[in-house]
């Protein structure tokens, strides 16, 4: 059984730059009595972290170290049955992750990572979510900045528009994300594979389609929505293609609280329309540079995996995801996550507190691939507000506005 393993959580990918943060976070938080170990492939790198955590706690000291190659699956299986929950942060996920998905499949061992790679996400429903649903594995993707804040984000609206009284027909969310910030090497290297393999991850999509059950009786969308200057937002709000608006619309067919007709948009808000219109023709470029794998290994080359921001880089970083729900009953309800440095920082609050909160919370049975909306819910966000993350209603959207 899986409570009778050693570990209640190991760490693999511990040396990079996310899971060091990771492990700073568990090292200062992670409840008394919580064993835990970290794994990675450099026995001597692994050693350094543990004596950095050691300078936080002492107890660290004594971490157990698991040696483990992203490509070698013997060990990578002997990890996963170690361990009630693992937590991977050794991206890119579409090089390195399948072997550690496929053993905690395997092994019913509960797995967590920080993927924002859709074809990845996709590519392991498709190979791995039944073998998962027969050993009784929760496997949750995308628990950092990709996609706790929407997901999470978004059933905190609907809940609230539940707890007001309101039982509508229809709910329309739009949600608007502003950030500032920087990225890690690891980051850029995902962006960068993600977006040199369009054609892969169409197919992905697509497969995925035919295979995932369709809610009964109910109706999901997640359109594109259009650039457009919103009111709510007090910005310009351009479509944001990220596996975001994706990972809110398998919450909402997963779960009937979200109604029989239900929809998410999902935008980047700008401020100012010259930033707006230059952020498109980056992203743009950037895809474009993907394409070519000369440009590619040179912007990959601009910052190598295990480096990232600073540490008073990300004290000056932030972001505010702003949710707007329109119903068939009335009056708009705007709500609204935000917190500090998103990408690395409250990324690794989210990563280890969703490990925690699958460890020791008391959570409805459930198995196979899954959202964290869906696995975890309010149980998570109680804990990510106890972190420091804020979630809050700021009831109708500003001067009554009903529009954009």
């Amino acid at each position: 059984m899986a409570a009778a393993r050693p570990y209640d959580l190991v760490l693999f990918g511990a040396t990079g730059f996310t899971g060091r943060l990771t492990a700073e976070y568990l090292a200062r938080t992670a409840p008394e009595g919580c064993r835990w170990a970290l794994a990675g492939r450099d026995a001597d790198r692994l050693a350094a972290v543990r004596t950095a955590l050691a300078a936080i706690d002492p107890r660290c000291a004594g971490l157990p170290l698991l040696v483990a190659d992203a490509g070698d699956r013997e060990a990578l299986r002997k990890v996963a049955a170690s361990a009630r929950v693992v937590v991977s942060t050794v991206g890119p996920y579409l090089r390195h992750g399948e072997p550690l998905v496929a053993a905690c499949a395997d092994s019913g061992t509960d797995y967590v990572d920080l993927t924002g790679e859709p074809e990845f996400v996709d590519r392991m429903y498709l190979r791995h979510h039944e073998r998962a649903v027969a050993t009784g594995a929760r496997l949750v993707h995308a628990c950092g900045f990709d996609s706790v804040p929407h997901d999470l984000g978004v059933l905190f609206t609907v809940e609230e528009l539940l707890r007001r009284g309101a039982k509508p027909e229809r709910i329309s969310v739009e949600g608007f994300v502003r950030v500032a910030g920087t990225v890690s090497g690891g980051t850029l290297a995902s962006a960068m594979t993600a977006f040199s393999r369009p054609r892969a991850m169409a197919r992905a999509a697509r497969e995925r389609r035919a295979a995932d059950p369709r809610p009964a009786g109910r109706r999901v969308r997640t359109p594109a929505g259009r650039p457009h200057r919103s009111r709510a937002a007090r910005a310009w709000a351009l479509p944001l293609p990220t596996i975001d608006p994706q990972v809110v619309g398998r919450s909402a067919a997963a779960l009937d609280a979200y109604g029989p007709d239900f929809g998410y948009t999902h935008y980047a808000a700008v401020r100012r329309l010259p930033i707006a219109a230059g952020g498109v023709v980056a992203v743009t470029a950037l895809a474009l540079a993907a394409q070519l794998r000369p440009l590619r290994r040179a912007l990959e080359g601009l910052r190598k995996p295990g480096e990232g921001p600073g540490e008073r880089q990300r004290a000056g970083s932030w972001f505010t995801v702003r949710f707007v729900a329109r119903t068939d009953l009335g009056r708009p309800l705007v709500t609204e996550v935000s917190g500090g440095d998103p990408g690395y920082q409250e990324t690794a609050v989210m990563l280890a507190e969703s490990a925690l909160c699958l460890a020791y919370d008391d959570l409805p049975p459930t198995a196979g691939q899954l959202t964290t909306a869906v696995a975890m819910g309010r149980p998570l966000i109680d804990r990510l507000v106890s972190a420091g993350i804020s979630f809050r209603v700021l009831d109708a959207p500003p001067s009554g506005a009903p529009g954009r």
